[in-house]
């Protein structure tokens, strides 16, 4: 594959967003080649962004988890200038993860084609990585071959003008190992691939018997967990940044990295308002799990939360307070409804669980997540055991509410990685 990148050196944004969605593509080849290879279901492959490595600043783009085997990283570093890209790996992997001390490799995808100092590089990225991690390189002919293989996508050479349809051609791929051909021209194929994952349609479809337009009906569903994540501080951040495309960059990049982190738990994506994101678990079908995959979820939006701050703040001047997400969560009853009549490609989402988990950010700081009593005695004790309970919250048009909150830890850093 050759991806062509006019002027690449000196249009910093448009690599931003290449990597992104490279990163967004290589989490689907690693799920459908764990199930191609390692003989995994789909929904038994974790694909996680932006996890938490235990050094200051340090985050993996991306670790991939399959069962039986070990776990392994990959970064997408297309487009890095090479000194650069050894003083990321070696600040990541040049000494053992505290959070992930069983991964037996590092998978680099980079643009090798343009480096006429290969061999020197290479091997300088590997004296980067510690020994006991291999170090596998995906370039563009390696890239190519797996998008063939994954998605059966012949692609001689991506550009920039055919980006979109080499997105519109894998979401093509995913609706069909969802549903088979029957339901190819469904209006609602975009709609749902944005709602969940194609894993959790495959589940929805095979499991429950329903079709695309059974999935998402206008009517009250019971017992759904409801998220709310926001950015902590984005104010001072925006009111300190400078050049507006490093914040619509950060929010891009909390946008992609939070909508992956809710489908690959099996949830479903609400709606993004401005720097707040809803996640739904529990829509459509209730399910045994659903407080843990909601558990799951939020743990993983407080890494991305870090990560986000983390790299806004290496754009900045003034060193902010506090960086990373505060979160709402709360279990109840919600209502789908149409965004226009007969149309279910937009919807909304109201419920008492939309208004208590609201009610409940406010009351969350940074890297707290705080919850509410029900959704609390539906964990695991063990689980149970990591929050703290919490004076009675006066929640407006509510009343006393009984919460809990736990405190994520803070990798919030102000230097540079």
């Amino acid at each position: 594959m050759t991806v062509t990148l006019a002027s690449s050196s000196d249009n910093p944004n448009f690599l931003r967003q290449l990597r992104l969605f490279l990163e967004e593509i290589c989490c689907d080849i690693c799920r459908v080649h764990a199930v191609q290879h390692d003989g995994a279901h789909a929904d038994e492959v974790d694909v996680a962004r932006e996890v938490d490595l235990g050094a200051p600043g340090a985050f993996a783009d991306m670790l991939v988890r399959r069962p039986g085997r070990p776990p392994y990283f990959l970064e997408v570093k297309y487009g890095y200038a090479s000194d650069r890209l050894v003083h990321h790996l070696q600040n990541k992997y040049g000494t053992p993860s505290t959070t992930v001390p069983d991964a037996d490799r590092v998978v680099l995808l980079i643009d090798r084609a343009a480096r006429t100092d290969w061999t020197a590089l290479f091997a300088r990225l590997r004296a980067a990585v510690r020994p006991e991690l291999q170090l596998e390189i995906w370039d563009e002919t390696r890239l190519r071959e797996l998008i063939v293989e994954c998605f059966k996508l012949d692609l001689p050479a991506v550009t920039v003008e055919s980006l979109t349809e080499l997105r519109s051609r894998i979401d093509q791929a995913k609706w069909h190992w969802a549903f088979g051909d029957r339901h190819a021209s469904s209006p609602l194929k975009s709609s749902l691939l944005w709602h969940f994952g194609w894993s959790r349609l495959l589940q929805l479809h095979t499991l429950y018997g329903l079709t695309p337009e059974r999935i998402l009906p206008p009517q009250r569903y019971r017992n759904a967990v409801v998220i709310l994540a926001d950015l902590s501080y984005f104010s001072s951040f925006v009111r300190d940044t400078r050049d507006d495309e490093v914040m619509r960059s950060a929010l891009t990049s909390f946008y992609s990295n939070s909508r992956y982190a809710i489908i690959n738990a099996g949830g479903m994506m609400g709606q993004f308002v401005g720097d707040e994101v809803l996640a739904l678990f529990g829509v459509p079908e209730p399910e045994d799990n659903v407080t843990i995959r909601a558990l799951e979820c939020a743990r993983a939006l407080l890494q991305i939360g870090n990560s986000v701050s983390n790299r806004w703040q290496r754009e900045l001047d003034r060193v902010q307070p506090a960086g990373g997400v505060h979160m709402g969560v709360a279990m109840g009853d919600i209502h789908v409804v149409l965004y226009r009549p007969f149309s279910q490609t937009h919807i909304g989402v109201v419920g008492d669980a939309v208004n208590l988990s609201a009610r409940l950010l406010a009351e969350a700081s940074s890297n707290e997540l705080v919850v509410a009593n029900t959704f609390y005695q539906k964990l695991p004790e063990p689980v149970q055991a990591e929050f703290s309970e919490m004076e009675p919250i006066e929640a407006k048009n509510v009343g006393l509410i009984k919460a809990w909150k736990l405190h994520g830890r803070s990798r919030f850093s102000t230097r540079g990685a």
